[in-house]
């Protein structure tokens, strides 16, 4: 079969192959089975290769009301953890012909200027973290297909959710801390009004709780090493026992309160330990390097992705947290005395 000096079309194909149009259209959408047979899709696919044919996604796209574009909703651009969340979504996309635009809700939560005229035109879908969720209400992101990462999974505005296992790293962190000893603990919490972040306030009081003894005092504190420091200061040194142990919802408030710990004139881990959550860069440049529960960002990303592609087609985003696993090192120790 000679190739036209044109490029082909799908009515080239038709001719070709011996089939309307029509048929050819639902064989190269992948929309054949049951209306035409596997003899027919088998002699259209073998016409399109021959005459090179390449379908017009661009028209296709509008025709069919797809962009293959998706909005991957942020709480900031400067963060390592989202940045891996990034990077692996775009990963999954691009590998499904989709492209992935970055959309960071300012100052981390609350409502953000629209991206777009109407993101129902411009957009196939959006995967949003719970941390930026009221940024979906402005773009009217929340009338797509949604998927919700690190939510809720009985209150994400009806939407599908992918979640790290954040309660059972809480958990790993508290049962390391007991068993070295640790009965007094400061919760350095983020100040941030997300699901994600009482989780982990409530797993830790829960997890500690069941151990007679035990004392959780929370410090609340902007997700910024200046504020950790500021907040772990006045903890350490408001008058009572002293926690032998802070426990951070992040390992940037981790460093902050580093720097506390030292401006009192205490050694980590020798009079306090210090956990993060996160596993960050950072968590290895301190010292001594921090004990921190590890999160897989771009596993977190690809599988909200994949969770985003199934949704569009129909079907049911796979099921089950990501596993999280607590890494050990030098920041933690017995308390003192032990």
């Amino acid at each position: 079969m000679a190739r036209s000096s044109t490029r082909p079309t799908s009515r080239d194909v038709a001719q070709a192959a011996g089939v309307s149009q029509a048929a050819v259209s639902l064989v190269l959408g992948d929309k054949w089975r049951g209306r035409v047979s596997e003899t027919t899709a088998q002699r259209v696919r073998e016409a399109a290769r021959e005459l090179g044919y390449r379908p017009n996604l661009a028209a296709r796209n509008l025709r069919l009301g797809r962009t293959r574009t998706v909005l991957l909703v942020v709480p900031a651009l400067t963060t390592e953890f989202f940045a891996g969340v990034y990077t692996g979504a775009a990963r999954v996309a691009a590998e499904h012909g989709f492209g992935v635009v970055l959309y960071p809700s300012p100052e981390g939560i609350g409502p953000a200027r629209d991206p777009f005229a109407s993101a129902q035109t411009a957009l196939d879908g959006v995967l949003a973290s719970s941390m930026a969720a009221d940024a979906l209400t402005a773009i009217r992101g929340d009338q797509l297909p949604l998927v919700m990462l690190d939510s809720d999974p009985e209150g994400s505005l009806g939407a599908a959710t992918v979640n790290l296992d954040i309660g059972d790293g809480v958990r790993q962190v508290a049962d390391h801390l007991l068993s070295l000893g640790h009965r007094r603990v400061l919760h350095l919490a983020a100040d941030v009004p997300s699901w994600t972040f009482e989780l982990r306030a409530r797993e830790l009081a829960a997890r500690m709780a069941a151990v007679p003894g035990t004392q959780v005092h929370t410090a609340r504190a902007p997700i910024s090493i200046e504020g950790a420091l500021a907040a772990t200061e006045t903890a350490l040194t408001t008058p009572g026992p002293r926690p032998t142990a802070v426990v951070c919802d992040d390992d940037k408030l981790a460093a902050g309160a580093y720097k506390a710990i030292r401006r009192l004139g205490l050694r980590i881990p020798d009079d306090i330990s210090v956990t993060g959550l996160d596993d960050l860069a950072l968590a290895t440049a301190i010292d001594p390097e921090l004990t921190t529960v590890r999160l897989d960002a771009e596993l977190f990303g690809e599988r909200g992705m994949r969770a985003l592609l199934a949704v569009l087609e129909g079907a049911l985003p796979e099921s089950g947290d990501i596993p999280v696993h607590l890494v050990v090192r030098g920041s933690t120790a017995p308390p003192p005395g032990r």
